[in-house]
Formats: structure tokens, C-alpha cells, sequence
């Protein structure tokens, strides 16, 4: 079957001058950091103690790199000022993001304008994956400030004559499903577990959208979300993935929905092993790690994203000769460890809770019960009633290990799942243990 190639692949080679080939892309990124180590030493308060010792000109390999230090995201949370490389006056957009961790400090990333008009650069290339000029995209992102992902979204359709409307992430289903018909929307770009709600509902109405494509980002994407959006629209599924401190844009995948493309003129990514730190070779999972390539406000050496992944070994369908990084499975620090050492993540419920369709949506929280680990999960049904016995029966099914043991207590109820994200903080499993 032929598919169309990336149009990430002609972008890259725009802005490298040349086809993507794999040694002819890794100089121009090799160069490209260099800059990157030169720019922040001399401007960064924090990289200039961190990179005291490196001297840039030294980096003249992949190997190389692996000499450089880690960043973390709690050194931007300590003191995200001492990252920033500009004057105050030339910082165009501040975001800041609250963290889930035990410090509670919020992190802030900087950003100027030409290094937004990069993002919208990608966004505008890397939408054409799915969309074109005939199209109406509804943006089920935040977007009601001035450099906000929605709004960056939207002047990238803008410049292949792509019309877009911000709406917001979903709180009334209901009204986005009413929006995406009366605007008669083609395309949908939104957080994974609000567009299943979405679609969940369509299934229970009359009147179904004709959608053509939509493109799921900001949390991880279960398996369960690509049979439901095909079954109930009929729409191709694309993810991407990104996140705030990548400049919001990060990967995509292309029409062979196997992987994503990144973003390889701004971001240079590794994957290293999370215990050692140490590179691993493609096609072993390990935690995804970047470094920016063209960002002056506040540049990121190898930023360690706490996503687990892997590059995929083999080449694209789409004929591209540009590397692919795999789907994220989970974060790391995702898993809550129950009494026995025993774990469970809520990449792991998505699987089983999404596949049963008289959910909508569910939140789960980890109790204490009779002295035992609890597993309590409120759902909120599609239609009339969630069928929690059926719903029940896939859990204990799917989690033998747990339940059959006597580890851990399953309670489920039909209820108000008052768990609710704009894509900044990643669904979790709350733990409310005593």
C-alpha cells in the first residue's frame, strides 16, 4: 500500500540543506549543539557551572555526548531563572507548569519569540500530515492565552489555509460532540482520555460527526483509543508527542501509524538507561532524553523527560530515511508500589478500563481497607449504566497477579470522576493510603 512520506522528511532537509540522511542530519545536529553548549555557558547561570568543565568544541561525536550532564526537571524547578539566556524583556511567553512531585515547586520555561515561531514552523508542517485546506480542526487544547499550544496550533493550520477553532480541553462532552457537528469539524486535535469520553458518547447518539482525522497528544494514548475513535468515526488516529519543555512540539507519527517522526532540526533525542544514565543501543526501551538545537531563551541539555521508550530499528513505510521514536509506554516514576513490592500504573488500567464501552471515564485511587491495599475506581458510564461486573471481571482477569493473590481489593463504583487535566499534569493513580 503506498502512503504519503512525512512531510517532516522535506522540512528537515529545508532547513539542513539536503536530504535527511542519517550522517548528513547527525553533523548538522552535532553543530548545531555545539552552538547550543557555546550559547548557554556563556548566558545560563545554571549551565555555566554544570558545563564548566565541557568544552564544546570537544563534542565531536554521538559518542561525545554522552559526556554532557543530565538536566533534570527538578534543577528547573530549584531555580528556573538561572536557565534563561536572554534579557527578561525579550521572553515572549512564561509557562508555568506544577509538578506532582514530593517538593511541590512549580517549574517555569521561557520562551522568546522566534523561538515560539519555531513551534508554529512545526506545527504548521507537521499537521499537513492530516490535514489540509479543506479542512475545519476543532482544538480540544488550551488556547485562550497568546503562545498557548492552541493557539500556536492554530497559526500553524493558518499558513497552508487550514480554519481552526480553540476550544479548550473537555469538560461537557455533550457541547464539544454539538460544536464538532454544527462546525461540521473534520479534524479533532485533544488529550487521549477526553477524546474516548467524546467518542464513547458519540456512540449513544444518531448523529455522528464525519471526521477524518484526529490527533491525540499530551498523555499516553492506550491501544484501546485506536479501535474506538475507527469504530465510532470512522477517523484515522496520528499521535504526537511533546511536551511543554520540547517547545511544545515534539514528534508526530505519519500515515503508517507506527511511531513518531521528531523533530530532529530543533531537538537532538537519546535514550538512555534510567539507572545508569548510559546510552542504549535502538530497539531497547529506556528513558527518552533531549537536547534543543535552536532555542535561544532557555536551551535544555540532555533533559531527562522521565518517558519511557525506544527507537524502532527498522525503516519506515513511509520511505522516510528519518529515525522513529516509539510509542511512550509510561513515565517511570508513573508506577505505585503496593505492599509486597508489587506495582501498578495507570498506563495499565487505561488498557482495561477504556475497553469496556459502558465507560466513559474513570479515576482511580489507592485506599487502605481492612488493613489491605485497595484499588478504587469510579466510573462514569457511556450510556444509561456502566456494567461494573463485567468491568470488575477484565480486572481480575487481566491483573491475576493482584487480585488472585489477595494483594490488593478491588472497590468500583458508578459515579462523578472529578479527575480533570488540560494536558500539563499526567493522569495517576491517587494514593490516599494511610
Amino acid at each position: 500500500m503506498l502512503m504519503n512520506v512525512t512531510p517532516l522528511d522535506k522540512w528537515i532537509a529545508d532547513k539542513i540543506g539536503g536530504r535527511p540522511e542519517p550522517l548528513k542530519l547527525r553533523a548538522y545536529q552535532l553543530d548545531r549543539l555545539r552552538e547550543t553548549l557555546v550559547h548557554a555557558k556563556k548566558n545560563s547561570r545554571f549551565y555555566a557551572a554544570s558545563l564548566r568543565d565541557v568544552n564544546p568544541d570537544d563534542i565531536k561525536t554521538t559518542d561525545d555526548i554522552a559526556r554532557l550532564p543530565f538536566t533534570a526537571p527538578a534543577d528547573i524547578a530549584t531555580a528556573p531563572n538561572d536557565f534563561l539566556c536572554v534579557s527578561p524583556r525579550e521572553v515572549g511567553r512564561i509557562v508555568t507548569l506544577n509538578t506532582s512531585g514530593t517538593t511541590g515547586k512549580p517549574k517555569r520555561v521561557f520562551f522568546t519569540d522566534d523561538d515560539q515561531e519555531l513551534t508554529v514552523d512545526f506545527f504548521h508542517h507537521g499537521m499537513t500530515t492530516m490535514t489540509d485546506e479543506t479542512d475545519r480542526v476543532l482544538i480540544c487544547m488550551p488556547g485562550s492565552t497568546p503562545g498557548s499550544v492552541g493557539d500556536l496550533l492554530k497559526k500553524g493550520l493558518s499558513r497552508f489555509g487550514c480554519s481552526s477553532i480553540v476550544y479548550g480541553p473537555i469538560r461537557d462532552d455533550a457541547d464539544a460532540l454539538d460544536t464538532i457537528i454544527n462546525e461540521k469539524i473534520t479534524c479533532i486535535v485533544g488529550i487521549p482520555a477526553q477524546i474516548i469520553s467524546l467518542a464513547r458518547l458519540s456512540e449513544h447518539t444518531a448523529i455522528k460527526p464525519k471526521l477524518k482525522s484526529v490527533l491525540l497528544s499530551a498523555d499516553y494514548v492506550p491501544n484501546a483509543a485506536y479501535e474506538i475513535i475507527r469504530n465510532v468515526w470512522g477517523a484515522a488516529v496520528y499521535e504526537h508527542y511533546g511536551m511543554t519543555e520540547t517547545g511544545l512540539g515534539g514528534a508526530v507519527a505519519c500515515d503508517a501509524h507506527d511511531g513518531y517522526h521528531m523533530r530532529e532540526a530543533d531537538l537532538l533525542y537519546e535514550i538512555v538507561d534510567p539507572v545508569s544514565g548510559l546510552p542504549v543501543p535502538d530497539g531497547i526501551y529506556g528513558e527518552v532524553v533531549f537536547s534543543t538545537l535552536t532555542r535561544c531563551g532557555m536551551p535544555l541539555i540532555r533533559y531527562k523527560t522521565g518517558d519511557r521508550a525506544r527507537m524502532l530499528t527498522q525503516p519506515c513505510p513511509c520511505s522516510t530515511v528519518l529515525r522513529r521514536l516509539d510509542r511512550v509506554t509510561n513515565r517511570l516514576n508513573e508506577p505505585v508500589t503496593l505492599t509486597g513490592s508489587a506495582a501498578l500504573s495507570v498506563t495499565q488500567l487505561d488498557e482495561i478500563v477504556h475497553s469496556e464501552p459502558s465507560v466513559s471515564r474513570y479515576s482511580a485511587e489507592l485506599r487502605t481497607a481492612d488493613s489491605q491495599d485497595c484499588l478504587h475506581i469510579t466510573v462514569r458510564p457511556s450510556g444509561k449504566a456502566a456494567e461494573l461486573d463485567m468491568l470488575r471481571g477484565h480486572l481480575e482477569a487481566s491483573l491475576p497477579h493482584l487480585f488472585s493473590t489477595g494483594k490488593l481489593l478491588l472497590d468500583i463504583e458508578e459515579g462523578t470522576v472529578g479527575y480533570f487535566t488540560t494536558g500539563t499534569l499526567k493522569r495517576q493513580i491517587t494514593d490516599s493510603r494511610c
